[in-house]
């Protein structure tokens, strides 16, 4: 079964265009309501199940789940680390984070994976690339210590000074939210050299569909935040739908429509992420998920104009400046050692990238019986 390699201009617009609008959409919708996180999720969730069903469903005979390639107990340790991370992202903006802040923030995952793929998967890493994530760490603790301003919002007329401790407790929930995210990258990397690198569309449709039931526990949040959206906002413009049938103009509260951009963006975000990591070395979608980060930071501070200040912009300049180093320095390791091992294809040593679905990785190579692997090798002999 073969695999079309996706084209590069197309799959980088797609990241670019989807990731930059999903943070535009975002900040508009934290400006009016900062406590949108468990609304968001849960719609973000619906959205994506609904269109990765078809790669998991079959209507033939009848309407059934198709054969899985992974168990479910695989899928449930994932649920429960995404759901958990996905809620501790979100709950942050309710204690005064600014967005401007968690793009930075986000950035220390490169030092938390380092770590525990050294103290669990026991990799190695060369010099520069240990000096380059402390780089990054220290840009992340100068950014966080900068304390910047989240966007004002109506609300906030009076008394805009917000206690320290809130900040605090925002920034302890993106810790762990931190720590959370590179032990599923992990998990998904010891499940992929198990199971095979393709089986990241199953994954994409069991762990957002699993993750639905847990928003039951938080039902009041969601309603609570969808209610909000019917609310004016300075920022949307108001937009009426007319109905021919029944002569009369639906006005859409300008917040949905914000919040429809977010879901899909966020849609077209996943994908044109997928597609890079299938495409490109792990060194090359490191760079390009930095400069989209870099866009998304400064379309965020010049657009809505606060959530800025010298120490962020010491601290996002240091954590460029580190990626950067860590992507040469892992480029130089790779061409010294031309035949660094690669299982399953699960790149060794980078906690950049966790696996690579690239063609033939996603075959179950080194799994399979002895009997399948001949037959699997005979028929590639006949088809070159």
């Amino acid at each position: 079964m073969g695999y079309d390699v996706p084209s590069i201009p197309s799959t980088v617009s797609l990241l670019f265009g989807g990731c930059c609008t999903n943070a535009f959409s975002l900040e508009i919708l934290l400006k009016d309501n900062p406590a949108i996180g468990s609304a968001l999720t849960f719609c973000q969730l619906v959205f994506i199940t609904l269109q990765a069903a078809p790669s998991s469903i079959t209507l033939k005979p009848f309407p059934r789940l198709k054969p899985r390639a992974v168990p479910m107990r695989e899928w449930l340790v994932q649920v429960f680390i995404l759901t958990s991370m996905s809620l501790l992202n979100n709950w942050a903006f309710a204690f005064h984070v600014p967005l401007t802040l968690q793009i930075v923030f986000r950035s220390a995952g490169l030092a938390v994976s380092m770590i525990l793929n050294r103290v669990f998967l026991k990799k190695s890493y060369t010099l520069l690339q240990v000096i380059s994530v402390v780089v990054v760490s220290v840009g992340v603790l100068v950014a966080t210590l900068s304390r910047p301003s989240p966007p004002s919002r109506p609300s906030d007329a009076q008394g805009s000074d917000h206690p320290p401790y809130q900040y605090a407790i925002g920034v302890g929930m993106l810790s762990l939210a931190t720590i959370l995210t590179s032990t599923l990258g992990i998990v998904q990397e010891r499940m992929f050299a198990k199971y095979g690198a393709g089986t990241w569309r199953e994954g994409v449709f069991y762990t957002h569909l699993l993750s639905l039931p847990v928003f039951a526990l938080f039902f009041s949040d969601v309603k609570r935040g969808l209610w909000s959206l019917s609310r004016a906002s300075d920022m949307v413009p108001h937009f009426g739908i007319k109905l021919p049938i029944f002569d009369q103009t639906v006005v859409v509260p300008p917040l949905y429509l914000a919040l429809l951009l977010n879901v899909t963006s966020q849609s077209v975000c996943v994908s044109g992420a997928n597609r890079l990591t299938s495409a490109v070395t792990a060194v090359s979608t490191n760079l390009v998920l930095t400069a989209r980060k870099a866009l998304s930071l400064c379309i965020s501070v010049w657009y809505f104009g606060q959530g800025m200040n010298a120490g962020l912009t010491t601290g996002a300049l240091l954590v460029l400046s580190g990626t950067l180093m860590y992507s040469y320095a892992t480029s130089r390791a790779k061409r010294s050692s031309p035949t660094a091992p690669k299982a399953n294809g699960v790149h060794a040593g980078d906690p950049s990238r966790k696996a690579d679905i690239s063609g033939r990785s996603f075959a179950l190579a080194d799994r399979r019986p002895n009997g399948v692997r001949k037959r699997r090798l005979a028929e590639e002999q006949e088809n070159k």
